[in-house]
């Protein structure tokens, strides 16, 4: 019998639909105080990551060092702690090892996530555009939760790929911060 965790997919997004500006800056999405509060706790209805291997590199390349880091603020270090403590599963064909409480998937993404959702516990959250995009094909995301902020980029990395079939989704609630950063959460 399974648990019903969810798969989420979160992202930030600019208002023309890109998640990297034209020179893959993301400086445009950095969370204010409000809106890393609000990851924070979002990031509490989690207890797995599943990375892509550019997502899990750049994840473990910072937070680890952000509890050293006199400049962080107490959202960051908040968020640092909970990340060092998740659980992650990263899916790469390249990668050899891994750290940080992390463990390699095998190729086979339906039957890892499959195995996953059998196991109690909180939701599921995918993370990294490439992977994403393999979630989607595969039909594996339950949720998506779009920040879409009030910037329009003209270009960049788009935050979906072409896709063979169009999905239905259900707005199930909206939210707004004072950042102007509009939280969209759509159900299948």
């Amino acid at each position: 019998m399974g648990h019903n965790r969810a798969v989420i997919y979160a992202l930030s997004v600019s208002l023309d639909g890109y998640i990297e500006g034209p020179d893959g800056k993301i400086d445009w999405s950095l969370p204010d105080e409000e809106l890393h509060e609000h990851f924070n706790q979002q990031e509490k209805e989690v207890d797995v990551h599943l990375y892509g291997r550019g997502l899990y590199e750049n994840m473990s390349g910072y937070w680890p060092t952000a509890l050293h880091n006199p400049e962080a603020s107490k959202e960051e270090l908040d968020y640092a702690r909970l990340w060092l403590d998740m659980r992650k599963v990263v899916f790469s064909r390249t990668l050899k090892q891994v750290d940080w409480n992390a463990t390699l998937a095998g190729e086979d993404i339906a039957g890892e996530v499959a195995r996953l959702k059998e196991e109690p516990g909180r939701s599921l959250s995918v993370g990294g555009s490439g992977l994403a995009a393999s979630f989607l094909k595969l039909d594996l995301i339950d949720e998506y939760h779009m920040y879409v902020f009030p910037v329009i980029l003209g270009g960049g990395k788009r935050m979906y790929p072409a896709l063979s079939v169009s999905k239905k989704l259900k707005l199930a609630d909206t939210q707004v911060f004072r950042s102007g950063v509009v939280r969209l959460r759509y159900t299948r």
